[in-house]
């Protein structure tokens, strides 16, 4: 066994327990480092206060004047918590956050040390927009960018940190991050979705889109993670044979959580606790030292921030316990990989759920309305929807016996199945007495309030309605929850604004009644959104077929589901909306193609030296001892030999069969990449590296895992399967 892994796996065996306080009840520390209402009310006069709460209900923007004085109250409160730093803490479009420390110390012109936190450093940093990824927005030498406070989401205190949460933009203007889109998105949405929910009550007047993210996760010892490169340089394995115990008995999912990484837990849970994040589950997950987390439903610019926060605090708590906290996709071959559900919803300000069923058939017209137009929008908007959760890590992971299939398609239940197909046969035009009396019967007045136990769960579909909310389920683990909810988001708030436009027209030219207006509209999109329901097996060759048959897309790939974020129909979505431009759609394009191609190429550099310099040696020196014990069996028996020796033979051949299998396997993926790189565009440079140098990778791998089958285990270097999948 090589030092590393054998000091590793001794290090693991002896690790102690860290000792976690949890003698607070979670209700008294909730939010205590949150500069949230009560924070405000304690640190603030009544003029700032009011100020923030009516950015943050009504974007009514801050008066400057203003801000010095909300700047004053939070460096009061973040100083009686100890902090001596504040950062702008943003979401560059790395897919992590950023943040850059400034001491509240400064000096006075006659030497004195003051804290010092104004307005114009709250409201305003200048980051350098050349570092992070910008798609050819900013030149090298064009370097400045902008950090603007963003009030709707409340700063914390992490460490000794003032963290204010904020939007990051060129000095162009063109928004740099996640999170600005995502604001746009979630602005047009409240617009559109009120003025539709004003038909059926008028109090209405503010829509919020929540969300609830499911975080799926791994959990590996420190000191073994440590001992494998391809963890460290790329978040996977990539060789490895599988454990002859991995998942197959299913004892693992919702099983007793193992002791020490309960302690994680509880130390994680309690840090989430401080910071406002309303962690409420935890469990196994199906595959060995998987694990999952869920939160409280939250407002969905708030839930995406404190997600992305969560996964900073997450590997930071783990450094604690001596562990190494895995967000890939895929970290581990023959197993399942994470996920990152999206619950999303919406609800109004008078506290309904517009996805809920209600008591009354007012109530469950509303709730078909904006079910419908959902629907509706995922049918129109399928391929961009895919390409919002693409990436080189959810590649290996969509379509893969466990995880929703590449092909977007929502599954609703047969019970709502049944209600759409009522409603479908309607008759063109005004609704008749008999025909109005008829839905109200056996359309909408046949939906129960709670669909929670009546809609069964779909775990092939990637966009799932589950009661009172959709699940989109093929979010990736690492994947920043901005980018598929301004998906989302746009994506209905357009169907909406459409569907307004469509019923008034029939009120205003045909005479109809705001009720048969309502139905007449929601029975077409039915009928034209139906391709892209599917109540079956998303894993089954029946389901492509049965798809392609239907007109939905099959991006397998990213470089190929990418191309929907930069299609005639997605510009002019994004541009008709006032989200994005142009120059900022096409900017996410290329950072998305280049990252994808500069994945591929870091793992096949990372392959090649695993390869090269530990695998093949190792080989090569186990191949010599057996080839001294046949030299050994030689000089002992003469002729007979070859007898004795015919098994140590038939393994130096195999052992050799392979190594050139893998030398070869390498060489040519080198050229691949060096053809590669020679190409100038962004998008055939992605296009080369999934089509010509990806596949070397399964090659490489399969006479890599083989040879661990074949060389003792005494000499293999990396820790194994069996070995790094089991907590000690």
């Amino acid at each position: 066994m090589s030092t590393l892994r054998f000091q590793a796996i001794k290090e693991t065996l002896n690790r102690p327990r860290v000792p976690v306080d949890e003698s607070q009840r979670r209700s008294a520390i909730f939010g205590q480092n949150v500069f949230n209402e009560a924070s405000m009310r304690q640190y603030l006069t009544k003029e700032p206060y009011e100020s923030v709460l009516n950015a943050t209900q009504h974007g009514i923007k801050i008066d400057r004047r203003i801000a010095d004085q909300i700047s004053l109250g939070m460096k009061e409160w973040a100083l009686s918590k100890g902090a001596t730093h504040y950062t702008h803490w943003f979401q560059p479009l790395t897919g992590s956050t950023a943040e850059k420390h400034d001491a509240f110390f400064e000096t006075t012109d006659d030497g004195q040390a003051i804290e010092k936190f104004g307005g114009g450093q709250l409201v305003q940093q200048e980051p350098d927009a050349s570092s992070f990824p910008n798609g050819g927005i900013r030149n090298t030498f064009e370097a400045r960018g902008y950090t603007a406070w963003d009030p709707t989401s409340p700063a914390f205190i992490y460490g000794t940190t003032l963290c204010i949460p904020t939007v990051f933009v060129a000095y162009t203007g063109e928004a740099l991050d996640n999170k600005t889109p995502l604001l746009r998105s979630l602005q047009v949405l409240d617009t559109a979705a009120t003025s539709v929910a004003k038909y059926f009550d008028k109090n209405v007047t503010k829509t919020i889109a929540t969300l609830g993210w499911e975080q799926e996760y791994f959990l590996i010892d420190k000191a073994l993670a440590s001992s494998r490169p391809d963890i460290l340089l790329t978040g996977r394995t990539l060789l490895g044979h599988a454990s002859a115990k991995g998942q197959q008995l299913d004892d693992h999912y919702f099983g007793s959580i193992p002791s020490r990484a309960l302690d994680y837990m509880r130390d994680l849970e309690t840090e989430c606790m401080y910071l406002g994040i309303p962690v409420k589950t935890r469990h196994n997950e199906v595959a060995p030292n998987q694990f999952e987390l869920a939160p409280i439903f939250e407002e969905a610019n708030l839930a995406v921030d404190h997600n992305s926060l969560l996964m900073d605090i997450m590997a930071k708590v783990a450094d604690r316990h001596q562990f190494k906290v895995l967000f890939h996709e895929k970290p581990f071959k023959g197993i399942n990989g994470s996920g990152k559900h999206n619950n999303w919803s919406l609800s109004t300000n008078t506290g309904i759920n517009l996805l809920s069923p209600g008591k009354t058939p007012k109530r469950n017209l509303q709730f078909l309305t904006f079910f419908i137009n959902t629907i509706k929008a995922v049918n129109e908007y399928e391929e961009l929807l895919r390409s919002s959760i693409a990436s080189a890590n959810n590649d290996h992971r969509l379509g893969a016996n466990e995880a929703p299939p590449a092909i977007i398609s929502v599954f609703i239940g047969s019970q709502l199945t049944k209600v759409l197909d009522e409603l479908e046969k309607v008759t063109n035009g005004k609704l008749s007495p008999e025909e109005k009396t008829e839905l109200k019967l056996n359309v909408v007045g046949k939906i129960p309030e709670i669909l929670l136990d009546n809609t069964d769960r779909n775990r092939t579909s990637p966009f799932a309605f589950t009661g009172n909310k959709f699940e989109f389920r093929a979010v990736g683990s690492t994947a920043n929850c901005a980018t598929p909810m301004t998906v989302l988001n746009s994506i209905v708030a357009k169907q909406l604004i459409e569907f307004k436009k469509s019923v008034d027209a029939l009120v205003k030219n045909k005479g109809m009644k705001k009720d048969d207006a309502i139905f007449n509209v929601l029975r077409e999109y039915v009928k034209e959104s139906k391709r892209i329901r599917f109540e079956g097996d998303g894993y089954g060759d029946a389901w492509e077929k049965e798809a392609k048959k239907r007109g939905l897309s099959n991006n397998k790939s990213t470089p190929a589901a990418l191309k929907a974020k930069v299609s005639k129909k997605t510009i002019a979505l994004y541009e008709d909306l006032n989200i994005m431009n142009k120059v900022e759609i096409e900017a996410r394009y290329i950072i998305k193609v280049e990252e994808y191609a500069l994945r591929i190429q870091i793992e096949g550099r990372v392959l090649g030296d695993i390869a090269r310099n530990h695998i093949i040696p190792t080989a090569i020196k186990y191949q010599n001892i057996l080839i001294k014990n046949v030299q050994g069996l030689k000089d002992i028996y003469g002729k007979e030999f070859k007898k004795l020796s015919k098994e140590q033979m038939k393994l130096i051949e195999k052992i050799s069969e392979h190594i050139e299998k893998i030398n070869l396997g390498i060489t040519d993926m080198i050229d691949e990449r060096k053809e590669a790189n020679k190409i100038s565009s962004s998008e055939k440079l992605a296009i080369a590296y999934c089509d010509k140098v990806k596949p070397y990778f399964d090659i490489i791998r399969y006479h890599c895992d083989k040879l661990e089958l074949l060389v003792d285990d005494e000499l293999w270097p990396l820790t194994k399967y069996r070995e790094m999948l089991i907590i000690k």
